[in-house]
Order: C-alpha cells, then sequence, then structure tokens
C-alpha cells in the first residue's frame, strides 16, 4: 500500500501542508520527529507519533530523530495554563539519555539519525538569533496563538518571555536541520502543528523553500471521550520503572471495544488483512478479548521486548485464572512486584490477610467481605476465616475481593 494511503488507512492523518498527499509516494525525503526531555520516559501518546514515523521509513524516507535538549530547558508552554517549573541541566541530560534509548528501542533495526538541538543553539549568540531568526518573524503571528491569548486574558496566569519565544526555538530546529541535512518535512502531533507551521513559515522567509508539516491526531478512548492513554494510576510510560511491563501489558488488554481496531492500526504494524483477520475472529466472541490480546502482545514487545511480553502474558493468566500459580518459576517475582505480598502461616486468618494486604480496611470490613460472599481464594470463592491447608499451591495461593485482577493479593507460608 502506498504511503499517502497506508497514512490514511491508519489514522494517522489529522492536519498537513501537502496539498497533494501522494508527493510521500514518491522519491526518498529527510523528515525529523523531535520530543522534548521534560520526563525521562516517552508516553504512549509519543509513542502513537513514533509508530507513524516508522511507516515513513518503511516506505524508504531518511528519519531525523530529534531531542530537545535546548527546547527542554524552557518547556513547551503550549496547552499549559501557567509557567513550567525549569528543569536542571543536569535534569534534562539524564531524561535525554532516557529517551534516545527509547528511540532505539522503537525503531530496532531501522536507519534513523539521532540529533539534539542543544548542539546548535549552545553556540548560538542572543544578537545573532533577533537578527536571523527574531527579525523574520511577525509579532502578530506570535500573538495569534491560543495558548498565549489563554495565558495574557484577564484570567489567564500570565507568560514569561522564555516561554512566549518557545515557538521560536522549534521553529529554528526545523530551519537549522533543513539547512544542514535537506529536512523538508516535520511530523508530530496535533498538539505541535502551530509551532511547526511556524518552522515551514520562518524557513519560507529566510530562504524561499517551500517545505512541510504532517501531523497526527490526538488518540481518543471512544468509550468514553477523553485523551487515550491514562491508566487508574496515571500515564502509561515506556519505561518499565514508571509502568511495569505487566501493567503497560494490561493496559491494551483492558482497551475498549469501540477502539480496539484503530489502536492496532496505530500501535501495531500488522497490515490490512491481518487487521481484518483478527477483527472478523474478535467479532465472534468479543467477552475472549482476543483483537485486546493481539493488541497487548504486538505493543508490549514493540516496547519491552519478547521475553519481558511473555512475563507479562504469564503474570496476566495468574491473575485472570487462566493459569495456576503452581511451579511459574521466575515470573513470581513479576507477581509480587504487581500485587500486594503477605505471609501467614498455614492455618492463618483470612481477615488478617485481607487488612494487611489493603483488599479491606478493618477486621469489620473483611467479615462483612466474607459474608457477602465477595472473596476468593485461587478463584473459588471462600467464606472461611481460616486458610485450608490445600488452598495453597508450592505454598502459595491467591487472595481476591471481587472480580477485578488488581484487587488481588498473594499469600504465601511464612
Amino acid at each position: 500500500m502506498a504511503l499517502s494511503k497506508e497514512l490514511t488507512w491508519r489514522g494517522f492523518v489529522n492536519q498537513t501542508t501537502y496539498k497533494d498527499p501522494t508527493l510521500l509516494d514518491g522519491k526518498p525525503i529527510t523528515l525529523y520527529f523531535g520530543v522534548d526531555p521534560s520526563a525521562d520516559s516517552m508516553q504512549i501518546g509519543n509513542l502513537a507519533a513514533a509508530m507513524m514515523v516508522r511507516h515513513f521509513i518503511e516506505s524508504g524516507h531518511k528519519a531525523i530523530l530529534l531531542v530537545g535538549g535546548a527546547t527542554g530547558l524552557i518547556g513547551d508552554p503550549d496547552g499549559k495554563s501557567k509557567e513550567r517549573d525549569l528543569q536542571s541541566k543536569k535534569d534534562i541530560d539524564h531524561n535525554k539519555a532516557s529517551i534516545v534509548a527509547q528511540y532505539g528501542t522503537i525503531f530496532v533495526g531501522k536507519k534513523f539519525e539521532v540529533v539534539d538541538n542543544y548542539d546548535w543553539f549552545k553556540d548560538v549568540g542572543y544578537v545573532d538569533f533577533l537578527r536571523d531568526v527574531g527579525k523574520h518573524v511577525p509579532l502578530r503571528q506570535m500573538m495569534g496563538r491560543d495558548f498565549v491569548q489563554s495565558r495574557i486574558g484577564e484570567s489567564g496566569n500570565g507568560i514569561s518571555y522564555a516561554e512566549f519565544s518557545y515557538a521560536l526555538l522549534q521553529a529554528y530546529d526545523f530551519l537549522h536541520l533543513h539547512k544542514k541535512k535537506n529536512v523538508t518535512l516535520q511530523l508530530c502531533g496535533s498538539d505541535q502543528w502551530g509551532n511547526s507551521i511556524a518552522g515551514v513559515d520562518l524557513i519560507r522567509r529566510v530562504t524561499g523553500d517551500e517545505t512541510h508539516v504532517w501531523s497526527t491526531p490526538l488518540i481518543i478512548n471512544k468509550s468514553t471521550g477523553v485523551k487515550f492513554g491514562k491508566s487508574e494510576d496515571g500515564a502509561i510510560w515506556l519505561d518499565p520503572a514508571k509502568t511495569s511491563p505487566t501493567k503497560f501489558y494490561q493496559f491494551w488488554i483492558n482497551c475498549d471495544d469501540a477502539g480496539v481496531e484503530d489502536y492496532l492500526k496505530i500501535y501495531t504494524m500488522f497490515g490490512q488483512k491481518e487487521i481484518e483477520q483478527i477483527m472478523s475472529e474478535h467479532s465472534t466472541n468479543p467477552n475472549q478479548r482476543l483483537a485486546q490480546t493481539h493488541l497487548a502482545k504486538a505493543v508490549t514487545e514493540i516496547v519491552h521486548g519478547k521475553q519481558k511480553t511473555a512475563d507479562a502474558e504469564a503474570v496476566t493468566e495468574v491473575l485472570t485464572g487462566k493459569r495456576s500459580i503452581k511451579n511459574i518459576g521466575p515470573v513470581i517475582d513479576d507477581l509480587r512486584q504487581e500485587i500486594a505480598c503477605v505471609q501467614t502461616p498455614q492455618d492463618g486468618s483470612v481477615i488478617e490477610a485481607l487488612v494487611l494486604s489493603g483488599l479491606a480496611s478493618s477486621n469489620t470490613e473483611a467479615r462483612r467481605f466474607l459474608q457477602n460472599n465477595a472473596i476468593s481464594v485461587n478463584g473459588v470463592k471462600n467464606s472461611a476465616e481460616s486458610f485450608e491447608k490445600n488452598s495453597f499451591i508450592d505454598g502459595k495461593l491467591l487472595l481476591r475481593r471481587g472480580k477485578a485482577f488488581k484487587d488481588t493479593a498473594l499469600v504465601e507460608l511464612g
């Protein structure tokens, strides 16, 4: 499938300066995509745009991946209602290294170049910047930005000169990469459209050259109508220290039916026929969550690799009762990281275990759960206040309140 059609089918089209998108189907071009190191990990919102970049690479285009060492020191004000707290150069350097490592994971086996805009900004003098950049940027254009108007209005919190000038820095990135590496296209998320267009306009004013922007839409959870990528615990990060591979896998397993086909198109490299086949099989029995299972495995493998994905699958199968905790080997360590763990003697108190694990707030509440048949041991309803010897498998059992596997605790003999 031609790239322009592929992008449309997958839902990677929001706004673009191309009047004829089929130009992307012609000879190779050099493009860039950037992430500011405001945190030491990307989130799955960044991953969506990165997956779009992969399709450009697959189609033969050259990709330059930028990490914003300079722009990260200021922080993009777009979408923010108040001034950001500045991070130290040391923190930004740490974040940069993490983002670059994640580039290496997402684009493993692909050809790409990584650049850091700090490398060219660190030697740019203030007067030179005003002459070479500021002179070509109309103040009207900058003042017209929605986030500027919201910040300087009567109910706004104001905006510093630094954040006001952020768009100039990103525009200069495009100009610099155009001059030095013949970049003619910036790929971005929909929230970066304004900053990216500023670069196109700056290049036109300075060099007279035509360049372009292609943005991908914000991913929306169709069931809730809100931004996709949040869980009860907050954002879904690519860093396993922030979102464990198991929680990452389970996030995708729990995706809504209404949006799962879109997520397969955006977050995996499955082709059109593969996705159609998956959705056809899924529709025969949606309760089996076949589409979500394919999605979870594919995305987790991209971000965390095959072994961590297999471990996440095993932990999830234990928590959902599809696999016994018997002989699960080293995966038990992953299980301990995901749920509360308590120790008990062989005839220990179920009530005490419920309270110690946080599944009940008090002995009284624990007894009420037991009386209401809300507690299960290894998937079997339990009303006894003491554990039975045969409930332990290799010295372990799973204690659960209700149906959600997040409300599960591992109880071990000790």
